[in-house]
């Protein structure tokens, strides 16, 4: 890790499977907390926190990793960790977190102690695939959850990922961007994090013109693939505009998903045809997005009860298995709520 910053996309640590690297996240989750001002009480809980967290990775894992970032809601910030791992799973998640419940002989308070000091708490595992634990601290009360989640990861031997996100709310319409800037590195990242600011300031518009306006913004990059789209679950509709690799599904109750149309283009460079397209998206109909880092063949259906777990549970768990190490990744999912 290079100074004591932590950026927005955050940090991973990969290989969390022995003492020192459990230390080094811990230390650097405390150092954020107070960045943060968080005050002293939850950096506290953020220390038991990530040690209960590692100490579960360094015991059963198979490539145990954490993401580290803040997370910023309504002008307030928190500290947010991911583990991910493809150790033997739980069969029950509920059952393991109670104090007491151990498979190592242990006093069996891991889980519980996290789930008691976290603000916010949600997972998801599967016997013989894994788990997938995110928690938030906050100063106080956690926010709502979020309707969208969202992760990058860079490809092995990159600091920043080429690959970015975004969500935001203008004037009621709920939009989320996934971009993937052309190659890797810092130049990468640079188009990318374009693109997610002419999102954030973009005029109230449909993806359609939404998507021409970032094109419009980031002739000074080296361009991306990018794509938008809107939750309009009162109207039963989403809108969707696309240019170039990203995917785009809507997965519908029994897992059932819809691929989405981007058309061939650069945002940024060229003069690409931007068309917007609308499909029917109900209450409860989840939209899974993510860059050409991810491999496309994932099946929710593999997954029982996970389209039930938080949004960023669900985009975690997809990055963890179908995330390509050789390249930046990238995956958002987004659900359709009343």
């Amino acid at each position: 890790m290079n100074g004591d910053v932590v950026l927005d996309h955050g940090i991973w640590f990969r290989g969390v499977e022995s003492g020192s690297a459990a230390s080094a996240v811990r230390r650097a989750a405390e150092r954020l907390g107070a960045q943060l001002e968080l005050g002293d009480r939850p950096v506290a809980d953020l220390a038991i926190i990530t040690a209960e967290l590692t100490s579960n990775l360094v015991k059963h894992a198979q490539e145990g990793m954490v993401l580290l970032r803040p997370v910023r809601r309504g002008g307030r910030a928190g500290v947010e960790l991911i583990a991910v791992d493809h150790g033997p799973g739980m069969a029950d998640l509920t059952v393991s977190s109670r104090d007491g419940h151990s498979t190592t002989g242990t006093l069996g308070i891991g889980l519980g102690a996290i789930v008691r000091q976290a603000s916010w708490f949600d997972g998801y595992s599967l016997p013989q695939r894994g788990t997938v634990l995110a928690v938030q601290v906050w100063s106080g009360p956690a926010p709502e959850p979020s309707w969208a989640g969202a992760l990058t990861r860079p490809m092995t031997g990159e600091q920043v990922s080429g690959d970015s996100y975004a969500v935001r709310v203008v004037e009621g319409r709920q939009q989320v961007l996934v971009c993937d800037g052309l190659g890797h590195g810092p130049l990468a990242a640079a188009a990318s994090e374009a693109a997610v600011g002419a999102f954030r300031d973009a005029p109230n518009g449909s993806p359609g013109a939404v998507v021409r306006h970032l094109h419009r913004m980031m002739s000074h990059t080296r361009g991306a693939a990018l794509a938008v789209a809107e939750l309009d679950p009162a109207g039963g509709l989403l809108r969707y505009a696309g240019l170039g690799n990203i995917a785009a599904m809507i997965v519908v109750e029994g897992a059932r998903r819809r691929g989405l149309v981007s058309l061939p283009g650069i945002a940024g460079h060229q003069n690409p045809v931007v068309r917007e397209y609308d499909y029917p998206f109900q209450v409860g109909a989840t939209l899974v997005m993510h860059s050409d880092g991810v491999v496309d063949r994932w099946d929710l259906a593999d997954y029982p009860g996970l389209v039930g777990r938080a949004p960023l549970v669900v985009a975690a768990t997809l990055l963890r298995d179908a995330g390509i190490r050789r390249d930046d990744a990238c995956v958002l999912v987004a659900r359709a709520e009343p």
